[in-house]
This record gives structure tokens, C-alpha cells and sequence, in this order.
């Protein structure tokens, strides 16, 4: 039976980087997902990469400035997708003070001592565009910094990070059990789509199955449980609200905020909430009325033009699994990590609870080192200064590469050459290879989704169903027909048809 140095549960943010950092420091890593990569909490946060200015309000500094530092690296690391945003915060002086936001956004600017983005700023609602869609009651406001990302590519990228470095990721197979043996985990799991049970021994055991993180404990010793609280958030989508390329961060009663971010070009996102989750993970987790009612209103009390739930064209939810804190507000609750070890009566366990998706390569890095006293000959931290897989741009300059990209397929569509200059940076490259004109480019699933994109997608990043393809290794699903999934279903059961009857 095989060994290896680690064996990792969990496919989101927090399991892929941690796989990620251990595999390019010279262990010998598995991941093993029940699902797909990032099908949970890792595809439902509000895809922001930032330091978190409501936190100051909290006292969470030090929270804010570990995640101002990340945001530093993780441009540098990924300029394709995650990218500077300017958000504009209308000011309400009965539910903060103006010094009160000036003095916050001083510190958010001020906290690290590297910040490449433009300095906050006050600013007259009346006199510049940001106020044009705004009601006419405001005034005053603000603008600061922070990045947009892909949360679920963002998940791949280190995924693939992980896979170029050795690691073993295992979409589809699902944990079973765990047990101490001669002071290894023997560890049990199943292929979901063949019932195939497979063991293996791991000198580390690390559960990063966010909010199952009982649920697997369970399967490991189910005499000790993980104290953590289950919050579940929940986004809507919809026709643009305003135009021009920022976003708005909207303070409520409630002491809360929500943002309306610019989406795919056509569209709004706006979210999240935050409400006690006691339901069943199994099920799918949806948006109740109440849910998409409070963000419509909020969006109300701040826009002329104003929306309701008939035109929310898409939402998704998800639950953030978070520390165990007793607190009457839940967007008080920390957003910080915490790594649990525990080597009582077995090998080393490693348990992650709570987390930001913005500090998932500093959680990796420090679980990681965690493991020093356990596995010899490990590498040291190398994660802040290599980009991620398709973000090694020449200078690390990602217009640079897009020029030179225009400049190699100018028979391309602009908006299909932009997104997959988003989307898969220099990868870009492996699903053109060899594609001269549109016509190479295979079937057309229509909305600018050709069959050598699924093909990349299916060979290089585990999709293997339609959402993985249209929500989560893209958002097409946002434009595309039922027809035009049917045939995305077509023909991904044509390609396994194939690769069944070249692998007999």
C-alpha cells in the first residue's frame, strides 16, 4: 500500500493551496474531493480579495493587515484575475460619522507598508459620476481600493499549482474513514462515479472541509467535535444598475454592508448576507424570499433605480464554516482561521476552521510549516513570490501580455479574446494551439463558447460535468440557453464515450 506525506480533504481555497504549498515544498501530496473543486462555500463568497474595512470596526487589525499583505502578493501573483476595483461608499451620517470614515479609511490605507493601489478619498456625490445613479438625498461620500477576483478559478489555479508540482488531486472521491496505523493513517476512499474503494497510508491527515468539517471528524474520531458556527451568505445577479467600472459598498441599520459589484460585463452582483445555518449541507443551499428581499431593499434605499426579485436573474448561497464565537450580530464573528493540531493517540491532524478566501496562501504557509516537526526535509515558503499556474506574464505584466495576444489573434472576437485573457491567462495559449481561424476553434455552443475551450477544460482543469464548465471554470451560464446546455451535456457524454473505447 502506498504512503505519502499528506493526505488532504477538502477541495476549496483552503485544501488546493494548502496542496499547493506542501506539493512545491517537496511532499508527496493527495486531495481527495467528494465533488468538484470549489462547488461549495469556495464558489459563493462575493469575490473579493481584501483587507476587509468593516473589520476595523471590530478591532480585527490585525486581520486587516495579514489581508492587506496578501492582497499585495496576490496581485502579483494572479494580475489576470485578480484585479484593483475602486469602491464607492455613500455616506449616511446617522449610521457612522464622516471623521469615523475618514479615520478608518486612514488606517486601510496606512496599515501596511506596501500599498500599490491609490490612496481613499472623499469625495462629492453631486459633482462626480459615482453619484449618478445614487438617490439625490446623497451627497458626501468616499471611494478606497481593494480586487475582484474568480473565487472558484482562483481555487483551480492553486489546484493546478499543486498537480504541476506532484500533487494528486482526486475530484469525485469521497473520504471514508481514517484510522491509526503503526503511526500512519490508514486511510479509506471511494471513487463516486465507479464505487471503487481505495486505501492508502499518510504520515499527516489535514481536514479542510469547511463547513463539514464535523461531518468528516466524525469519520476520523468521532469522539472529539471541532466547536465552529455555520453562517450561510447568499448573492443575487442582476441587469446592470449603473454604469462605470467601480463598486459600491452600502452601510445598513443593521450595522452590516453590502456590495454591488460590476459583473460580467452586463451585470450587477450584490451581496451577501449572514444568517445562523442549521439546515441540512446535503441539500442544496438556495436563497430563501427573505434573503432576496433584504438586498433588494437595501439596493432600493440607495439607487434611483430601484429593483425587486422578479429581476434577479441568478443567486447562489453558500455556508462559511467560522470560529465559534458567541455573538448576537454574525458579521461580528470573526473571519480570521484557525489551524487546530492534534497528536493525541494518533499521527498529525491538522484541522482548519474558519478563513477569507484573501488569506488562503497565508493559511496554507502556516499549516504547512505546522508540519516540520513531523516530515523531514521540508522546503522552505515559497508560495509569495511564484505566480500561479497562467499568471507567468512576461515582466509579470499582464497588458503587456494582452497586447502580444491581441496581436497573435486578431481574428478573434474581442470580447471572447478579453475573457480568455481573463479567464486563463497564458493557458490561453493551450486551448489555441493550433487554431488558425474561428472555424478551428470546433462546435459552437453559442455566446462565444467553442468546443476547444470545453476540450481544455475537461483535459487540463477536472471539469467534468455542465456546471463545472458554464458556472464554475466560467459564468456562461449566465447567457447561455437551455438548449445550448443540453448540448454542452451532449457533448461531454460523446467525449467519455471516446475515451472509454481508446482506453479498452
Amino acid at each position: 500500500m502506498n504512503t505519502v506525506d499528506i493526505f488532504i480533504i477538502g477541495g476549496g481555497i483552503n485544501g488546493a493551496a494548502i496542496a499547493a504549498d506542501a506539493a512545491g515544498r517537496g511532499l508527496s501530496v493527495v486531495l481527495c474531493e467528494k465533488g468538484d473543486l470549489a462547488s461549495a462555500t469556495s464558489s459563493a463568497s462575493t469575490k473579493l480579495i481584501h483587507g476587509g474595512l468593516r473589520y476595523l470596526e471590530l478591532y480585527e487589525f490585525g486581520l486587516v493587515r495579514d489581508a492587506l499583505e496578501e492582497r499585495e502578493i496576490l496581485m502579483k501573483k494572479a494580475p489576470h484575475l485578480i484585479t484593483p476595483l475602486k469602491f464607492i461608499l455613500p455616506h449616511k451620517k446617522y449610521l457612522r460619522p464622516a471623521w469615523l470614515m475618514r479615520v478608518a479609511l486612514f488606517l486601510y490605507d496606512h496599515l501596511t507598508e506596501e500599498n500599490s493601489l491609490p490612496f481613499s478619498k472623499s469625495i462629492n456625490l453631486k459633482k462626480e459620476i459615482y453619484g449618478k445613479s445614487l438617490n439625490d438625498t446623497f451627497s458626501k461620500g468616499f471611494s478606497y481600493y481593494d480586487c475582484f477576483t474568480d473565487d472558484a478559478r482562483l481555487t483551480i489555479l492553486n489546484a493546478l499549482a499543486a498537480r504541476n508540482n506532484g500533487a494528486n488531486i482526486l475530484t469525485r472521491y469521497e473520504f471514508l474513514s481514517a484510522h491509526s496505523h503503526k503511526k500512519k493513517w490508514k486511510i479509506e476512499f471511494k471513487n463516486t462515479f465507479t464505487g471503487k474503494i481505495y486505501h492508502l497510508f499518510s504520515k499527516v491527515l489535514i481536514n479542510a472541509s469547511g463547513a463539514w468539517v464535523n461531518e468528516i471528524q466524525k469519520k476520523i474520531d468521532p469522539k472529539k467535535i471541532i466547536p465552529y458556527k455555520l453562517v450561510k451568505g447568499s448573492h443575487i445577479v442582476v441587469p446592470k444598475l449603473f454604469e462605470g467600472d467601480f463598486a459600491y459598498i452600502l452601510q445598513n441599520k443593521d450595522k452590516r454592508v453590502v456590495f454591488a459589484i460590476p459583473y460580467q460585463d452586463d451585470w450587477t452582483l450584490i451581496g451577501t448576507t449572514d444568517l445562523n445555518f442549521s439546515g441540512n449541507l446535503c441539500d442544496k443551499i438556495k436563497i430563501t424570499p427573505d434573503e432576496e428581499n433584504y438586498l433588494c431593499e437595501i439596493i432600493n434605499k440607495y439607487f434611483k433605480k430601484s429593483i425587486s426579485v422578479k429581476d434577479i436573474i441568478w443567486s447562489y448561497s453558500g455556508v462559511r464554516c467560522l470560529q465559534d464565537e458567541d455573538k448576537k450580530n454574525l458579521s461580528e464573528i470573526s473571519r480570521n482561521y484557525k489551524i487546530y493540531l492534534d497528536r493525541e493517540n494518533h499521527p498529525p491532524l491538522l484541522t482548519i476552521v474558519g478563513g477569507k478566501i484573501t488569506t488562503h496562501r497565508h493559511l496554507a504557509e502556516e499549516a504547512v510549516n505546522l508540519l516540520k516537526p513531523f516530515i523531514s526535509g521540508l522546503k522552505a515558503p515559497w508560495t509569495a513570490s511564484s505566480p500561479l499556474p497562467s499568471g507567468d506574464f512576461p515582466n509579470r505584466d499582464f497588458e503587456e501580455f494582452l497586447r502580444e495576444f491581441k496581436y497573435r489573434f486578431p481574428w478573434l472576437p474581442e470580447k471572447i479574446l478579453n475573457r480568455y485573457a481573463r479567464n486563463y491567462g497564458t493557458h490561453s495559449y493551450l486551448i489555441l494551439k493550433n487554431v488558425k481561424n474561428m472555424q478551428d476553434l470546433g462546435e459552437d455552443f453559442t455566446n462565444g463558447l467553442y468546443e476547444k475551450e470545453l476540450e481544455y477544460l475537461t483535459r487540463y482543469e477536472w471539469a467534468l460535468t455542465v456546471d463545472d464548465i458554464i458556472w464554475r471554470r466560467t459564468k456562461m451560464g449566465l447567457v447561455l440557453s437551455e438548449a445550448a446546455k443540453r448540448q454542452i451535456s451532449e457533448w461531454i457524454e460523446r467525449c467519455w464515450v471516446l475515451k472509454v473505447i481508446l482506453s479498452s
